[in-house]
């Protein structure tokens, strides 16, 4: 659906982007992830055809953003990270505006703009002045204007930003559901919110592609499968002579409480770590001591993310 070759944006003699290649399918929803000025903003207004490039193409269901711009454009839907909106218009007026500059008429004009209202449930509110709603509503209206026209592909930027806890999952539900009809391009800095809602996901730095996969796999980037997180209702020393016993375990670090707990990071030989928590948990019965807890270590998107964009940055 999208294809980026080889972009590359300069200013002078800073680059915003550089060399930055990828594809991206239809009916998912993308994460676009990176730091404050990593490209992400400078990338999709290219895609949109907001900007020009210095150098490579991208081409959205096979049109050159570049070379067949209107072709191209009518496959986009884009909100920015703040919504183009008129406040002393309704968002029935604004969206009306809107479809006919997209080049929608009469009765075909009519049923887009019902069809986005309803889709991002604005109905309560199409009469109201877009100057009296609430950030979540503004931010609904801004969606509504990329949904006009039934583009193919979506971009999204920072559409939570600013929101509550109740409207944050209200869009979220709503970008669910647009994936499934579209291609969406989210772009967002909470990453809990990319790891909930996005089927893959793309993080660049300093203007480079860095990752790009399902965010469980770029977990697994730095899934700490050899290593293991436990809680044993144990003094240091006893902990310390079990793990001794168990040939799979390589090195540990211990913090003793004073309540008699112990807590423990474990580090294995074996890409099997719940063989090796099964061999932890008997060891321990056998002492007649308890595992309060026990489990895997696990890196988050998070995790992730810094150490792609920031461990990394100087290698760029």
């Amino acid at each position: 659906m999208v294809t980026v070759e080889n972009l590359t944006k300069c200013y002078g003699s800073f680059t915003a982007v550089s060399n930055l290649s990828f594809e991206i399918g239809g009916g998912h929803v993308y994460g676009f992830l990176g730091p404050n000025g990593a490209g992400k903003s400078t990338t999709m207004n290219i895609m949109a055809g907001c900007l020009s490039a210095s150098e490579g193409n991208i081409k959205i269901g096979g049109y050159d953003i570049f070379e067949e711009p209107k072709k191209a454009k009518r496959l986009i839907g884009y909100l920015p990270e703040q919504p183009p909106l008129y406040m002393n218009e309704t968002p029935a007026e604004y969206l009306k505006f809107v479809g006919e500059a997209k080049g929608l008429k009469g009765q075909e004009l009519k049923q887009h703009v019902e069809n986005v209202i309803v889709q991002t449930h604005i109905e309560d509110v199409r009469n109201c002045l877009v100057s009296k709603l609430s950030k979540g509503y503004k931010q609904r209206v801004g969606i509504a204007q990329a949904l006009l026209g039934s583009p193919e592909v979506i971009i999204l930027d920072e559409p939570t930003a600013g929101l509550d806890p109740v409207q944050i999952v209200e869009i979220r539900d709503l970008v669910k559901q647009l994936g499934q009809t579209h291609t969406v391009i989210f772009i967002s800095h909470i990453l809990s919110e990319v790891q909930a809602i996005c089927e893959k996901v793309l993080i660049i730095a300093k203007g480079r592609l860095v990752a790009f996969d399902e965010p469980g796999n770029l977990e697994k980037l730095l899934l700490g499968s050899n290593e293991i997180l436990f809680t044993a209702e144990a003094s240091a020393a006893e902990t310390n002579n079990i793990l001794k016993s168990i040939e799979d375990i390589t090195e540990w670090d211990l913090t003793e409480k004073d309540n008699g707990i112990v807590t423990a990071n474990v580090k294995t030989g074996t890409s099997s770590p719940y063989e090796v928590c099964r061999t932890l948990f008997f060891a321990f019965a056998s002492e007649e001591k308890a595992l309060l807890e026990i489990k895997p270590k696990k890196a988050s998107l998070e995790d992730v993310f810094i150490e792609l964009t920031e461990n990394r940055e100087e290698n760029l």
